[in-house]
Formats: structure tokens, sequence, C-alpha cells
């Protein structure tokens, strides 16, 4: 029952009372939904903390606990959460950096404006692991400072640390001027040469696949450089060599840069990784140059990143778009059309480019009434779930087209209630319809009833509080615990039998 309890703990018109009794005989589990109420009060939480100590962390980041609610000593995780926001006391740290568990002073190194002394106790830290923290938050000043660890992983934290100087950065991912790394995190555990062998049997290992040390700590090395090149602040000329690096991976995080150059951009346009090509299309700095060039690429990736490109010229959006699959999702280049793109979307000759701009939802009423009689599907199924379209329309979808409309009718938010019972019963049935009633505002019961039947929508109907009380009261039992934990979190069940579960609960614990 502990599943139906939780449910319970979190439904926002369980009386506080109520939340007072499960507070008292609150698990870890319990403890979780019950801090996660939005009508907790400050008494609630601070007992809730007092009997959960991992509850004392959920509440300290939602603002639930201050400083003065917290002591370091006997609640040292929810006095780094109060760090880790900005809440806490700087004496916390000075307890804390000397803390004997190692994520402690980990989860420590992260937290911002500690006190010098602290940071400087954290950088010396026995355990790389709190170094490499320290040096992916900390100022630029102690960043370079950092840059000259002799540990690899350290230094492949300062390259992803966004206030690491430039000219350190440029040192950092080229090597030049700086001693080599003495350690990495392979040849810290394993006798060099040593690769990781992807399908490692060891159950006590955790190495990242693909570790490996032949002495020059390659495989850290490399995702320092990665970290390097995903950083705005490294200088656009310590990377543009790597345009012709062998590591596709560093050629395809190369791509991705706000800064790349055209000239790069346009060798790396005819990169022979189509990853590497999709990342670039992407890429909204593209000059409208490299954008033609990429929308004539003869790999679908290249052109679908192309086309979710939000600079992409308007007349070269519709060439990717008549012969990509694309999916059901709204371009942001078709999201920031004018008023005259999207007539001219609507008006084309192919479906797919009048399927792009039916996924806008503040479709001219001209427009959307428009597409919701197009002559193909695909275009009605797109534009079927827009706000403000007429019950008569959506059953005009629903005659035409049936179950290739069916589920995306259901989702428009402003479907009648009867039209919804209607679809309950429509055969062939389309069980993703199911789903979209289930969580329909409109819903009424014989409709969330039907939903009841389909397995994967009976979950979200049993939440749903349209749904009559007696039901709920017979889905506390069900089979499926997330069904069970649905109703019981269901705002329409009734008062006395929320009373009824924390009683029973309460004498199971006595």
């Amino acid at each position: 029952m502990n599943h139906v309890l939780c449910g319970l703990a979190a439904n926002p018109a369980l009386p506080s009372e109520l939340v007072d009794r499960l507070i008292a005989i609150a698990d870890a589990d319990l403890a979780a939904d019950l801090a996660g109420r939005a009508d907790l009060s400050r008494g609630q939480a601070l007992a809730l903390a007092a009997r959960v100590e991992e509850s004392a962390v959920q509440l300290a980041y939602r603002g639930r606990l201050s400083a003065e609610d917290v002591d370091p000593a006997a609640q040292p995780d929810a006095a780094l959460a109060l760090l880790d926001e900005g809440a806490g006391e700087p004496e916390w740290g000075r307890r804390l950096v000397a803390d004997p568990e190692v994520r402690r002073r980990e989860k420590l190194a992260g937290c911002p404006d500690l006190p010098a002394e602290v940071v400087r106790a954290l950088a010396a830290d026995p355990d790389v692991r709190v170094v490499a923290e320290l040096a992916l938050w900390t100022t630029a000043e102690r960043a370079a400072e950092l840059a000259e660890h002799p540990h690899a992983e350290v230094r492949r934290a300062v390259a992803a640390n966004e206030a690491t100087p430039p000219a350190v950065l440029a040192r950092l991912i080229g090597g030049e001027g700086m001693a080599p790394a003495e350690r990495c995190v392979v040849c810290d555990r394993e006798q060099t040469p040593f690769a990781h062998d992807p399908h490692c049997p060891r159950l006590d290992c955790d190495l990242p696949p693909g570790a490996a040390c032949d002495g020059s700590h390659e495989s850290t090395v490399h995702h320092l450089r990665e970290a390097a090149l995903r950083n705005p602040a490294t200088p656009v000329a310590a990377v543009v060599g790597f345009a012709d690096h062998p590591s596709a991976l560093l050629r395809r995080t190369l791509a991705a840069r706000a800064d790349l150059p055209p000239e790069v951009a346009a060798r790396l346009a005819l990169d022979p990784v189509p990853g590497v090509r999709a990342a670039l299309a992407e890429n909204p700095a593209l000059d409208e140059a490299t954008l033609r060039t990429l929308a004539d690429d003869a790999h679908q990736d290249v052109r679908r990143s192309l086309a979710h490109n939000p600079h992409v010229p308007f007349d070269v959006l519709v060439r990717p778009a008549a012969g990509t699959k694309l999916g059901a999702t709204l371009l942001p280049r078709v999201e920031a059309a004018s008023a005259a793109e999207v007539a001219e979307l609507a008006q084309s000759p192919s479906a797919p480019v009048r399927m792009l701009v039916a996924h806008r939802r503040d479709l001219p009423a001209r427009i959307r009434d428009a597409l919701a009689d197009d002559s193909d599907a695909r275009v009605v199924k797109s534009v079927a779930a827009h706000p403000g379209l007429s019950d008569g329309q959506l059953r005009a979808m629903v005659r035409r087209y049936g179950v290739q409309v069916v589920a995306k009718v259901a989702a428009n938010p402003d479907a009648a209630p009867a039209l919804l019972e209607d679809l309950t019963r429509h055969q062939p049935a389309v069980r993703k319809a199911f789903r979209e009633i289930a969580r329909h505002r409109r819903a009424t019961a014989p409709a969330l009833l039907a939903c009841l039947a389909d397995v994967q929508a009976r979950p979200v109907a049993a939440g749903h509080p349209a749904l009559p009380p007696p039901v709920l009261v017979e889905l506390l039992t069900d089979t499926d615990r997330r069904v069970a934990e649905a109703a019981a979190a269901n705002p329409s069940l009734p008062p006395g039998v929320m009373l009824e579960l924390v009683r029973w609960a309460a004498s199971a614990g006595e």
C-alpha cells in the first residue's frame, strides 16, 4: 500500500491535518512526495525534515528551509543544498570541507561564494574528483591556477569552465607552454598501456567507454579538447585547426560553435561524416552560402538539421521539407515566419510544405480553416489540435480521414465532451486517442471509463478529477501500482476515504 500512500501524499486536496499524520509516519518514499506539496507549511516542512533527512535536501532546494532551520552537523546534505543555492552560512563550508565523505566534499566544491580558505582546501584535496568539481565551477583566477594541475581530469574540468580565461583555454587545447599532465583516471587504476574493453565484465569497474592511456592520457586529453571546443570562451583561433582533426566527434563539436568562421564552415560542409555535416546544418551562425550548399546534401539527417536551423532562408526551407521526414514539430523558421510567408506556405502545392505551417497554433482563422479542409490527411492531422476549430470541423476531419486523425482531434483543447465520448467508440479503436482523452480537461466520466479499458491510458485516466468517486475507490486496489497511485492522488477522492487510508497506515506502522 505504500504506493497508494505516496499518491495520497501528492493529492492537492489532502486536508492539512492528514498531511500532519502522514509526516508522522513518513519513510523516504512518502517524504519525497510530501516535500513536493505546494501547500506545505513551514512547521510541516520542519517536521518532515526532522523525520526524514533526505527530504531536508528536497525542501532546501524548494526554498522551504532557510539557514536557521538547518544544523550542518546533523543535516550536512541539507546544508550543502542551501550552500548550493547560495543561501547557506559561510562557516558551513569550513566544517564540510573536512567531511570524511568524498561525495560531500565534491558537492561542496561546486557551491558558489565559498570562503577563500575553503576553496584553497578543496584545491588541495587528496581526491581528484573534488578538485575536478572545483575546477569546473571556480573563478577565472582559480581556474587558471588549476590548469597547471598535474592530473589530466582536473585540466579537463578547467577546459569546460566558461570562467576560464581564453588564453588559458587556448593553451589547454593546444598544449603549448604547459607541462604535460602526470596522471589520468586510467593510469590511476591500471597498468599502462591500457585500453578499456567496451564489454568489460568487471562489476566494480566504472571507467568510461573508450578510456585509454599509453602514458599520454589520450582518452582524457580527447575529452579535454571536446570540452574546450564546446566552451564558448575558447578563442576561435585556437579551435579552427580541428576542422581537419581525425576525430569526427571533435569536428562535430567544432561544427556547432556559434563563432565558426565562414571559411571553416565551408570546409566542414564537405566533411565525409554525415553527423558532422548535420551538426553544422543546425548551427544558427552559418552564412547563407553554406546553408544553401547543405540544402542539397544527399543525407537526410543533414537536411533535417538544416530545416531546424532558425536562420535557414525561407526558399531553402521548402527544399528539405519536400523530401525529408521532419516529424510532427513546429520548426523555428516557420514559427518566426511573417504573415506573408505563412500564407505562402499554406498555399504550397506540396503537402509536406503545408504541413510545416499547419503545426503553428496561432494561424489566422482563414488559413486554419483552409488547412482543416485540406485534401491531404497529413496536413489535416497536423492542424487538428489547433484551438478554435469548431465541433463540426473536427467531426468532419474524423469522417474523412478516420484513424489517421482521431488522436490529434482528441488532443484539440476545444474538443467538446460529446465528441470525446464519440471518439472512445470509434471503430477501429485508436489507442493513442484514449491517452489524449484521458488527460483532456473536458473529458467526461463516460469517456474516462472507456479510457480505463486501455492499458496505457488507464493510469492517466485514474488521475482525472472527472472520474466518479466510487470508481476511484475501486482503483485504489488496482493491480497496476501506477493506477492505484494516480487514483490516490486524484483530488476527487472522497475525504472520508483519505482519512481511512491514513488511519490504516498509522495502525499498520504501530
